[in-house]
Protein backbone atom coordinates (compact mmCIF):
# COMPACT_ATOMS: atom_id res chain seq x y z
CA UNK A 1 0.00 0.00 0.00
CA UNK A 2 1.55 3.71 -0.95
CA UNK A 3 3.12 6.00 1.75
CA UNK A 4 1.97 9.49 1.56
CA UNK A 5 5.33 11.58 2.42
CA UNK A 6 4.23 15.29 3.46
CA UNK A 7 7.55 17.05 2.87
CA UNK A 8 8.48 20.78 1.56
CA UNK A 9 9.91 21.12 -1.77
CA UNK A 10 10.47 24.05 -4.54
CA UNK A 11 9.66 23.95 -7.77
CA UNK A 12 11.86 25.87 -10.06
CA UNK A 13 15.72 26.53 -9.31
CA UNK A 14 15.86 29.71 -6.18
CA UNK A 15 12.27 28.89 -5.57
CA UNK A 16 10.27 28.93 -2.69
CA UNK A 17 9.60 25.75 -0.56
CA UNK A 18 6.54 25.14 -0.24
CA UNK A 19 4.43 22.14 1.27
CA UNK A 20 4.46 19.44 -0.92
CA UNK A 21 3.05 15.67 -0.93
CA UNK A 22 4.19 12.33 -2.64
CA UNK A 23 3.52 9.10 -2.39
CA UNK A 24 6.25 6.04 -2.19
CA UNK A 25 5.43 1.96 -3.02
CA UNK A 26 6.29 -0.82 -1.08
CA UNK A 27 9.51 -0.52 0.97
CA UNK A 28 12.66 -2.47 -0.29
CA UNK A 29 14.11 -5.53 1.44
CA UNK A 30 17.15 -3.70 2.00
CA UNK A 31 16.30 -0.38 2.96
CA UNK A 32 14.62 1.39 6.18
CA UNK A 33 11.95 3.94 6.73
CA UNK A 34 12.67 6.78 9.35
CA UNK A 35 10.45 8.98 11.03
CA UNK A 36 12.40 12.39 10.53
CA UNK A 37 12.42 14.54 13.85
CA UNK A 38 15.02 17.13 12.50
CA UNK A 39 17.20 17.46 9.95
CA UNK A 40 19.79 20.23 9.24
CA UNK A 41 20.26 22.97 6.71
CA UNK A 42 23.38 22.45 5.00
CA UNK A 43 25.31 24.56 2.06
CA UNK A 44 24.76 21.68 -0.53
CA UNK A 45 20.75 21.57 0.06
CA UNK A 46 21.14 25.69 -1.24
CA UNK A 47 23.38 24.57 -4.16
CA UNK A 48 20.96 21.70 -5.30
CA UNK A 49 18.12 24.29 -4.39
CA UNK A 50 19.60 26.32 -7.10
CA UNK A 51 20.77 23.98 -9.16
CA UNK A 52 24.26 25.77 -9.20
CA UNK A 53 25.73 21.96 -10.00
CA UNK A 54 23.19 21.10 -12.85
CA UNK A 55 21.96 17.82 -10.56
CA UNK A 56 18.72 19.21 -9.71
CA UNK A 57 15.08 18.04 -10.65
CA UNK A 58 11.86 19.40 -9.39
CA UNK A 59 9.87 19.39 -7.24
CA UNK A 60 12.75 19.29 -5.10
CA UNK A 61 13.17 18.19 -1.95
CA UNK A 62 16.03 19.05 0.05
CA UNK A 63 18.10 17.43 3.44
CA UNK A 64 20.44 14.90 4.14
CA UNK A 65 20.90 15.33 7.33
CA UNK A 66 18.85 13.05 8.85
CA UNK A 67 17.96 12.14 12.56
CA UNK A 68 15.01 10.46 13.15
CA UNK A 69 13.65 6.66 14.59
CA UNK A 70 12.89 4.11 12.26
CA UNK A 71 9.28 3.30 11.66
CA UNK A 72 9.43 0.05 9.21
CA UNK A 73 12.39 -2.14 8.25
CA UNK A 74 12.59 -4.19 4.85
CA UNK A 75 12.76 -8.16 5.04
CA UNK A 76 16.22 -8.13 4.46
CA UNK A 77 17.35 -5.75 7.42
CA UNK A 78 18.83 -7.42 10.58
CA UNK A 79 20.78 -5.05 12.37
CA UNK A 80 18.42 -1.98 12.66
CA UNK A 81 15.06 -2.41 14.01
CA UNK A 82 11.97 -0.25 14.46
CA UNK A 83 11.87 2.27 17.29
CA UNK A 84 16.01 3.03 16.69
CA UNK A 85 16.94 6.64 16.48
CA UNK A 86 19.48 6.56 13.44
CA UNK A 87 21.31 8.85 10.99
CA UNK A 88 21.36 9.33 7.57
CA UNK A 89 23.70 11.88 5.53
CA UNK A 90 24.83 12.49 1.94
CA UNK A 91 24.88 8.98 0.59
CA UNK A 92 21.64 6.61 0.95
CA UNK A 93 22.48 3.67 -1.54
CA UNK A 94 25.50 2.08 -3.22
CA UNK A 95 25.21 -1.03 -5.44
CA UNK A 96 27.38 -2.87 -2.92
CA UNK A 97 28.87 -5.34 -5.73
CA UNK A 98 31.13 -3.17 -7.61
CA UNK A 99 34.80 -3.15 -6.55
CA UNK A 100 34.48 -0.14 -4.35
CA UNK A 101 31.82 -1.11 -2.45
CA UNK A 102 33.92 -4.50 -1.91
CA UNK A 103 36.31 -2.96 -0.81
CA UNK A 104 34.74 -1.03 2.00
CA UNK A 105 34.71 2.34 -0.08
CA UNK A 106 31.09 2.30 -0.68
CA UNK A 107 30.99 6.69 -0.77
CA UNK A 108 33.45 6.23 -4.17
CA UNK A 109 30.69 3.79 -6.04
CA UNK A 110 29.81 4.79 -9.41
CA UNK A 111 26.57 3.88 -8.77
CA UNK A 112 26.23 5.44 -5.39
CA UNK A 113 22.79 7.24 -4.86
CA UNK A 114 22.52 10.62 -3.00
CA UNK A 115 19.78 11.51 -0.87
CA UNK A 116 18.97 14.69 -2.32
CA UNK A 117 19.76 13.61 -6.08
CA UNK A 118 17.17 12.30 -8.34
CA UNK A 119 15.16 11.59 -5.03
CA UNK A 120 13.49 13.23 -2.46
CA UNK A 121 14.86 14.10 0.95
CA UNK A 122 14.22 14.93 4.66
CA UNK A 123 12.69 18.16 4.72
CA UNK A 124 9.77 16.10 5.31
CA UNK A 125 7.85 13.42 7.94
CA UNK A 126 9.46 10.39 6.24
CA UNK A 127 12.53 9.47 4.30
CA UNK A 128 13.40 6.07 3.14
CA UNK A 129 17.37 5.08 2.72
CA UNK A 130 19.30 1.47 2.10
CA UNK A 131 19.88 0.43 5.70
CA UNK A 132 23.41 0.18 5.46
CA UNK A 133 23.95 3.72 4.47
CA UNK A 134 21.96 4.41 8.19
CA UNK A 135 23.92 4.66 11.22
CA UNK A 136 22.89 3.99 14.66
CA UNK A 137 22.98 6.86 17.27
CA UNK A 138 23.16 6.69 21.17
CA UNK A 139 20.98 7.97 23.60
CA UNK A 140 23.60 9.50 24.90
CA UNK A 141 24.76 11.85 22.05
CA UNK A 142 22.00 14.79 21.43
CA UNK A 143 19.65 13.77 18.51
CA UNK A 144 18.28 17.68 18.09
CA UNK A 145 22.26 19.07 17.75
CA UNK A 146 23.87 15.77 15.53
CA UNK A 147 22.11 15.88 11.57
CA UNK A 148 24.96 17.64 10.87
CA UNK A 149 27.55 15.65 11.79
CA UNK A 150 25.97 13.45 9.00
CA UNK A 151 27.49 15.46 6.26
CA UNK A 152 29.67 18.03 7.89
CA UNK A 153 31.02 16.05 10.87
CA UNK A 154 31.65 12.99 8.49
CA UNK A 155 33.23 15.13 5.61
CA UNK A 156 35.76 16.53 8.17
CA UNK A 157 36.58 13.34 10.04
CA UNK A 158 37.02 10.92 7.22
CA UNK A 159 40.86 12.37 6.29
CA UNK A 160 41.71 11.92 9.64
CA UNK A 161 40.63 8.20 9.65
CA UNK A 162 42.02 7.92 5.46
CA UNK A 163 45.12 9.59 6.26
CA UNK A 164 46.00 7.81 9.22
CA UNK A 165 46.76 11.41 10.78
CA UNK A 166 48.38 10.72 14.18
CA UNK A 167 47.61 12.18 17.85
CA UNK A 168 50.61 13.71 17.80
CA UNK A 169 50.66 15.54 14.31
CA UNK A 170 50.32 19.34 14.09
CA UNK A 171 46.67 19.75 11.72
CA UNK A 172 45.89 23.40 10.26
CA UNK A 173 42.02 23.95 9.52
CA UNK A 174 41.81 26.50 6.98
CA UNK A 175 38.28 28.44 7.40
CA UNK A 176 36.36 28.29 10.87
CA UNK A 177 32.59 27.84 9.61
CA UNK A 178 30.48 25.29 9.16
CA UNK A 179 32.86 22.33 8.62
CA UNK A 180 35.69 23.94 9.84
CA UNK A 181 34.51 24.52 13.82
CA UNK A 182 33.63 21.02 13.53
CA UNK A 183 37.01 20.16 12.15
CA UNK A 184 38.64 22.36 15.04
CA UNK A 185 37.14 20.09 18.17
CA UNK A 186 37.42 16.67 16.15
CA UNK A 187 41.48 17.55 15.82
CA UNK A 188 41.77 18.62 19.27
CA UNK A 189 39.98 15.44 21.14
CA UNK A 190 42.10 13.60 18.44
CA UNK A 191 45.35 14.51 20.54
CA UNK A 192 46.39 16.68 17.72
CA UNK A 193 48.19 20.49 17.98
CA UNK A 194 45.90 22.13 15.94
CA UNK A 195 46.11 25.41 13.91
CA UNK A 196 43.49 27.64 12.80
CA UNK A 197 43.51 29.49 9.92
CA UNK A 198 40.74 32.26 9.44
CA UNK A 199 40.04 35.71 7.74
CA UNK A 200 37.88 36.88 10.76
CA UNK A 201 39.95 37.97 13.43
CA UNK A 202 36.96 38.51 15.72
CA UNK A 203 36.47 34.54 15.65
CA UNK A 204 39.83 33.78 16.94
CA UNK A 205 38.87 33.26 20.69
CA UNK A 206 35.86 30.86 19.50
CA UNK A 207 38.46 29.30 17.87
CA UNK A 208 40.91 28.58 20.33
CA UNK A 209 37.60 27.67 22.63
CA UNK A 210 36.26 25.10 19.89
CA UNK A 211 39.81 23.43 19.90
CA UNK A 212 42.40 25.50 18.06
CA UNK A 213 46.13 26.02 20.15
CA UNK A 214 47.10 28.52 17.76
CA UNK A 215 44.60 30.90 15.18
CA UNK A 216 46.51 32.40 12.35
CA UNK A 217 45.05 35.54 10.35
CA UNK A 218 44.86 33.90 6.79
CA UNK A 219 44.45 37.76 4.89
CA UNK A 220 48.28 37.96 6.93
CA UNK A 221 50.75 36.96 4.32
CA UNK A 222 53.98 37.13 6.61
CA UNK A 223 51.43 35.43 9.74
CA UNK A 224 51.33 32.48 7.02
CA UNK A 225 54.86 33.07 6.26
CA UNK A 226 55.57 32.44 10.18
CA UNK A 227 54.18 28.92 9.93
CA UNK A 228 56.35 27.77 7.41
CA UNK A 229 57.85 23.76 7.31
CA UNK A 230 55.40 23.51 10.53
CA UNK A 231 52.22 21.37 10.30
CA UNK A 232 51.96 17.40 8.71
CA UNK A 233 48.31 18.28 7.23
CA UNK A 234 46.39 21.33 6.36
CA UNK A 235 42.40 20.55 6.32
CA UNK A 236 40.65 23.16 3.72
CA UNK A 237 37.06 23.54 4.75
CA UNK A 238 36.38 27.15 2.14
CA UNK A 239 35.06 27.64 -0.88
CA UNK A 240 37.08 29.82 -2.24
CA UNK A 241 40.16 30.38 -4.24
CA UNK A 242 43.47 31.40 -1.84
CA UNK A 243 46.96 31.28 -2.08
CA UNK A 244 47.83 27.34 -2.17
CA UNK A 245 51.44 28.30 -2.44
CA UNK A 246 52.00 29.71 0.72
CA UNK A 247 49.74 27.09 2.64
CA UNK A 248 51.79 24.53 1.16
CA UNK A 249 55.05 26.31 2.22
CA UNK A 250 53.86 26.07 5.70
CA UNK A 251 53.83 22.03 5.74
CA UNK A 252 56.41 19.96 6.84
CA UNK A 253 58.12 17.39 4.35
CA UNK A 254 55.56 14.83 3.11
CA UNK A 255 52.78 17.07 4.49
CA UNK A 256 49.62 17.10 2.99
CA UNK A 257 46.98 20.18 1.22
CA UNK A 258 43.74 18.03 1.93
CA UNK A 259 40.33 19.62 0.70
CA UNK A 260 37.12 19.53 2.04
CA UNK A 261 35.61 22.52 0.95
CA UNK A 262 34.84 22.81 -3.09
CA UNK A 263 37.08 25.50 -3.61
CA UNK A 264 36.85 26.29 -7.25
CA UNK A 265 40.46 25.30 -8.58
CA UNK A 266 43.86 24.81 -7.34
CA UNK A 267 47.28 25.94 -8.53
CA UNK A 268 50.59 25.10 -7.20
CA UNK A 269 54.02 24.85 -8.22
CA UNK A 270 55.29 20.79 -8.83
CA UNK A 271 58.67 21.44 -7.73
CA UNK A 272 57.26 22.71 -4.39
CA UNK A 273 55.67 19.03 -3.80
CA UNK A 274 58.30 17.34 -5.33
CA UNK A 275 61.38 18.55 -3.38
CA UNK A 276 60.06 17.98 0.20
CA UNK A 277 57.66 14.88 -1.45
CA UNK A 278 54.22 16.63 -0.48
CA UNK A 279 50.83 16.13 -1.57
CA UNK A 280 47.77 17.51 -2.55
CA UNK A 281 44.64 15.45 -2.26
CA UNK A 282 41.01 15.91 -1.50
CA UNK A 283 37.92 13.61 -0.42
CA UNK A 284 34.33 13.37 -0.49
CA UNK A 285 31.89 11.72 2.45
CA UNK A 286 33.34 8.92 3.86
CA UNK A 287 32.30 5.35 4.12
CA UNK A 288 29.46 3.91 6.32
CA UNK A 289 32.13 1.82 8.89
CA UNK A 290 34.26 5.28 9.28
CA UNK A 291 30.73 7.42 9.90
CA UNK A 292 30.22 4.53 12.64
CA UNK A 293 33.82 6.13 13.99
CA UNK A 294 32.90 9.33 14.32
CA UNK A 295 29.41 8.72 16.20
CA UNK A 296 31.07 6.64 18.66
CA UNK A 297 34.28 9.18 19.04
CA UNK A 298 31.59 11.89 18.99
CA UNK A 299 30.00 10.10 21.62
CA UNK A 300 32.88 9.07 23.93
CA UNK A 301 34.39 12.90 23.68
CA UNK A 302 31.09 14.59 23.51
CA UNK A 303 31.76 16.14 20.33
CA UNK A 304 28.72 17.96 18.56
CA UNK A 305 28.41 20.95 16.27
CA UNK A 306 27.03 24.62 17.14
CA UNK A 307 23.26 24.80 15.86
CA UNK A 308 20.75 26.98 15.23
CA UNK A 309 17.17 25.65 15.24
CA UNK A 310 13.93 26.40 13.27
CA UNK A 311 10.60 24.78 12.45
CA UNK A 312 10.54 23.13 9.42
CA UNK A 313 7.97 25.55 8.15
CA UNK A 314 10.30 28.18 8.52
CA UNK A 315 12.57 26.18 6.00
CA UNK A 316 12.67 29.21 3.51
CA UNK A 317 14.13 31.83 6.33
CA UNK A 318 16.75 28.70 7.51
CA UNK A 319 17.34 29.00 3.72
CA UNK A 320 17.85 32.90 3.66
CA UNK A 321 19.61 32.79 6.84
CA UNK A 322 22.32 30.16 5.52
CA UNK A 323 22.48 32.63 2.12
CA UNK A 324 23.45 35.37 3.69
CA UNK A 325 26.31 33.60 5.86
CA UNK A 326 24.90 34.44 9.16
CA UNK A 327 24.57 30.73 9.84
CA UNK A 328 26.82 30.00 13.25
CA UNK A 329 27.39 27.18 12.75
CA UNK A 330 24.84 24.80 11.48
CA UNK A 331 21.13 24.97 10.90
CA UNK A 332 18.76 22.52 12.17
CA UNK A 333 14.90 22.20 11.18
CA UNK A 334 12.86 20.17 13.63
CA UNK A 335 10.16 18.23 11.91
Amino acid sequence: MPTTIHAYAATEPGGKIEPFEYELGDLKPDEVEIDVRYCGVCHSDLSMLQNDWGLTTYPFVPGHEVVGTISAVGDTVTHLKTGQTVGLGWYSRSCMTCDQCMSGHHNLCPNAVGTIVGRHGGFADKVRAQAAWVTPLPDALDGSKAGPLFCGGITVFGPIIENQVSPTARVGVVGIGGLGHMALKFLHAWGCEVTAFSSSPDKAEEARKLGAHQVINSRDPEAIKAAANSLDMVLVTVNVGLDWEAYISTLRPKGRLHFVGAAPSVSASVFSLLETQKTIGASPLSTPVNTHKMVEFATRHGILPITEHYKLSEVNDAMEHLKAGKARYRIVLEV
